[in-house]
């Protein structure tokens, strides 16, 4: 996934034990297509050598402001020029006091200082430097300028103590960054959405379920929350890893998804129904584990399930509200028909068959103009383009 394709990221470091996370760092970004110049300061190159990182990044590393590489001899001016972003990580509790009070004694504090271009920094200390009050003024005043903060993280620390400071994992860098660099259609906006399947016992060791990886739900929470908004995932069980900077609630049944969203419905301004849920539940399930006696098959009843969609669009004064639909035929029919069934402006529908644990997928929104297909791409980039296609849906009382 080239998330970072032609993206220029000039990666500064101060001086800390997560030097080390930095060379993955800088692996990933080059992964992910990014061309990165890494500068360094000498307390720095105490704890990884500038070779390390002029092998992981395929470019010469900068750590002197007085390079003669530069033909202007002025690299704290020419190597930020045409960079899409500063990134200091990790970024020590003195280096974020030099960039609060403009001290340029180095050439990653001129750089910083002399930069045209976004600054962000992952700051990295023991707990107690990161709590104490000077810390927290200069955080403060990062933010007020403008600068971004990613993390810190929180966990076991190289002095043996526990707490916040940990720098963010080079994925958790990468996935900022990422984001960092998408539009904020939804910013400020609080964005409940279901995925995954449910699974509706039969008795305590079978169940009964609807196939679904729960990869495009999760991909549209990744995006919402990239997208600027606060995000909540009702989740049915999966294989997925949380995605990063989202709330998520795992539930089993059909009736606990409901739950789950009736808790959490209020005050939502958008509600994505992405998960497939059963129809039906067993309603005779057994307590018990139900034997094979030479007598047949067990009679199972059925029983509908809540429709969780139809129950939080017909609230009022409720969250906007998007469907989805997965069919294996007559897509267009079947589609526009349960929009207007459930009472939604929005539905995204697809051919189940085609794209069912893939990583890819095609989707067609349905509205009041008709259908609109997108383009077959990763789930990650059409749940972007979903979501950029229904922040300009939204009714701007919402918006």
């Amino acid at each position: 996934m080239q998330d970072l394709h032609n993206k220029r990221i000039v990666l500064g470091m101060s001086g800390g034990i997560a030097c080390y996370k930095s060379a993955d760092l800088v692996r990933r970004l080059v992964e992910r297509g990014a061309h990165v110049d890494v500068v360094m300061t000498d307390a720095a190159t105490r704890f990884i050598t500038p070779v390390t990182m002029q092998a992981v990044s395929g470019h010469p590393v900068y750590t002197d402001q007085w390079d003669a590489r530069i033909a202007n001899n002025m690299p704290h001016i020419d190597v930020s020029r045409g960079a899409d972003a500063i990134l200091v990580a990790p970024a020590s509790a003195d280096f974020m006091a030099k960039l609060v009070h403009g001290r340029a004694d180095d050439l990653l504090s001129l750089l910083c200082l002399a930069r045209a271009c976004p600054l962000l920094v992952a700051p990295a200390m023991n707990r107690e430097m990161w709590l104490a009050a000077p810390t927290q003024r200069n955080v403060a005043q990062l933010r007020a300028d403008g600068v971004s903060i990613l993390g810190p993280g929180n966990g076991q620390q190289a002095c043996g103590e526990t707490g916040d400071g940990r720098m963010l994992e080079p994925m958790e860098c990468v996935t900022e960054l990422i984001a960092f660099f998408q539009p904020k259609p939804l910013k400020g906006k609080r964005v409940l959405i279901t995925a995954g399947p449910t699974i509706e016992a039969i008795d305590p060791v079978r169940v009964i379920t609807n196939r679904s990886s729960g990869k495009t739900g999760y991909a549209l929470a990744r995006a919402a929350w990239e997208a600027g908004a606060q995000v909540t995932l009702i989740s049915g069980p999966t294989a997925l890893d949380q995605p990063y900077g989202v709330t998520r609630t795992v539930v089993d049944s059909a009736q606990q998804m409901h739950d789950a969203v009736m808790a959490h419905v209020a005050q939502q301004d958008l509600f994505i129904s992405v998960a497939a849920v059963a129809d039906w539940r067993v309603a005779n399930a057994s307590s018990e584990k139900l034997k094979k006696d030479g007598k047949g098959a067990p009679n199972i009843e059925f029983a509908p399930n809540p429709d969780i969609l139809a129950t939080v669009a017909a609230m009022p004064n409720g969250p906007w509200c998007v469907g989805f639909a997965a069919e294996t035929e007559n897509l267009a029919q079947y589609a526009e028909e349960k929009r207007k069934r459930k009472g939604i402006a929005m539905l995204v529908g697809n051919l189940a068959q085609h794209v069912m644990d893939a990583d890819h997928t095609t989707v067609s929104i349905f509205d009041d103009a008709g259908e609109h297909r997108l383009a077959t791409s990763s789930k990650q980039d059409v749940a972007r383009q979903l979501i950029e296609a229904i922040a300009t849906r939204m009714p701007a009382v919402i918006r």
